[in-house]
């Protein structure tokens, strides 16, 4: 394994910068993300293209993680329902140490290698179910214990890490590297790697999802009109899509309470 995570970092005396220097330093590290993630598209497309086609078959996906990233998991899984207006199920993100990791670390809760599986069978796991493992360094008990058991099972795996030749990768049947080299802060992988994994986890449920149907053109079709403002934008897309006036659209939008249902009815009228 090549464990460019943990190298030194590329800067030396932090603490002796001033704070512009250490902005500019940081900002100068983190363009080098979004190139380390092109390079790893083609395996981003292999996991989105399995990962659709078990879904479709009626499958759900499992993102397992500890520490930032199964905090990234958890983010991208609990923003999808009201974008997207899928079922809370449909993407699940899992954290060592439960929920309660999320905000407060959990002491030692990533070592456990039979942990993340215990997680996973409350859901009711099967063979169409995807598990994707997280992990910076490619090297979490958690995320390992919890492949390992997937593969065994039947299902497809997967990972997202920052590092080249990982114990993690390797177990994964479809992994994703990307290898963003030293932190600016030696170790801290809530940094680049962070980023880094916050990237692809962007573009991978935005694929999985438009895949699925979920968008309409480019726009968020069936959202979860949660606020004024998500009315207001549901509002706009029944008129742009439609040709409707404010006050029609408005209208649509009250009686049917979905962007994408107002658009049809609106459309089998006209």
């Amino acid at each position: 394994m090549v464990n460019t995570t943990e190298k030194d970092s590329n800067y030396q005396d932090l603490d002796k910068m001033s704070v512009h220097e250490l902005l500019t330093n940081i900002n100068n590290e983190d363009k080098s993300v979004p190139l380390a993630v092109e390079r790893s598209i083609p395996q981003i497309e292999a996991l989105v293209k399995v990962t659709v086609e078990k879904m479709k078959a009626g499958g759900r996906t499992f993102y397992i993680g500890a520490g930032t990233s199964g905090r990234l998991g958890v983010l991208d899984a609990s923003e999808l329902p009201p974008t997207y207006g899928v079922p809370f199920e449909w993407i699940i993100g899992l954290i060592a140490g439960g929920d309660t990791a999320i905000r407060k670390a959990v002491e030692f809760a990533e070592d456990d290698l039979e942990q993340a599986w215990k997680d996973m069978e409350a859901y009711d796991i099967d063979e169409n179910d995807v598990v994707i493992g997280i992990a910076a360094s490619g090297t979490t008990p958690y995320v390992i214990g919890g492949l390992k058991t997937a593969n065994e099972k039947g299902l497809v795996t997967g990972c997202i890490v920052c590092n080249g030749g990982s114990p993690i990768a390797e177990i994964a049947q479809y992994p994703v590297e990307v290898i963003v080299g030293p932190e600016f802060v030696t170790g801290s992988t809530r940094m680049k790697s962070g980023t880094a994994q916050k990237l692809v986890l962007n573009m991978f449920s935005t694929a999985v999802m438009i895949q699925l149907g979920r968008v309409k053109g480019n726009k968020m079709v069936d959202m979860q009109l949660s606020n004024h403002k998500l009315v207001g934008r549901g509002v706009r897309i029944i008129m742009d899509q439609t040709g409707a006036t404010e006050e029609e659209a408005a209208v649509l939008l009250e009686q049917f309470g979905n962007v994408r249902q107002a658009i049809e009815a609106y459309q089998g009228t006209h």
